[in-house]
C-alpha cells in the first residue's frame, strides 16, 4: 500500500513521524545517560562491539562496520581509534588489500559488552518494553519492519 510521491501528506502522518523521531531520540538519550552514570562508554561502542562479536570471524573491515552502524567515515575512524586505544578492538592488516585494515574484537571488548548489556537491557525494559504489552510490541515491530530500509 505504497503512496506515490505526489500525494498529500496528512497531518496524522506528519505527527506520527515527529513522534517516532522524538521517541527514538528520547530513548537513546536515556540509554546514553544511564550508561554514562555507570561510567560506561557510549552506546556506539556497544553497537560496534556487538556487530564485531556477531560476525563468524569476529572481525569486519571498517567500511563494513560503518555501513552496519550508519556512521560517517570520519566518525567511524574516530570510534575505531578510541576503542583500539582502550584495547577493546584491534586493527589488523588486511591480506586481500594491503592498504586496508580489519577491525577485530578483543577479549576486553567482549568483557565490556557483558558489562554494558545489563545497563542497556534495563534501559530498554524501563523506557520501552514495560510500557507496551506483547501484542503492541509485535504490531510495532511489524510496522517498523515496513519502513526499515536496508541496502544490502
Amino acid at each position: 500500500m505504497e503512496k506515490s510521491s505526489n500525494e498529500e501528506l496528512s497531518e496524522t502522518a506528519i505527527t506520527a513521524w515527529a513522534q517516532l523521531l522524538r521517541s527514538s531520540q528520547n530513548l537513546l538519550a536515556n540509554i546514553e545517560a544511564e550508561l554514562k552514570s555507570k561510567k560506561m562508554p557510549p552506546l556506539s561502542w556497544y553497537d560496534a562491539l556487538l556487530e564485531l562479536r556477531n560476525q563468524k570471524t569476529n572481525r569486519l573491515r571498517p567500511f563494513e562496520l560503518q555501513k552496519r552502524m550508519l556512521l560517517t567515515q570520519y566518525n567511524m575512524s574516530r570510534l575505531i581509534d578510541r576503542m583500539a586505544r582502550d584495547g577493546f578492538i584491534e586493527c589488523l592488516d588486511c591480506n586481500e588489500d594491503k592498504r586496508g585494515k580489519i577491525v577485530h574484537i578483543t577479549q576486553s571488548g567482549r568483557a565490556l559488552l557483558r558489562k554494558m548489556w545489563p545497563i542497556y537491557r534495563l534501559a530498554i525494559i524501563n523506557g520501552f518494553a514495560s510500557k507496551l504489552d506483547e501484542s503492541e510490541i509485535d504490531k510495532l515491530s511489524e510496522i517498523l519492519l515496513k519502513i526499515t530500509v536496508t541496502e544490502d
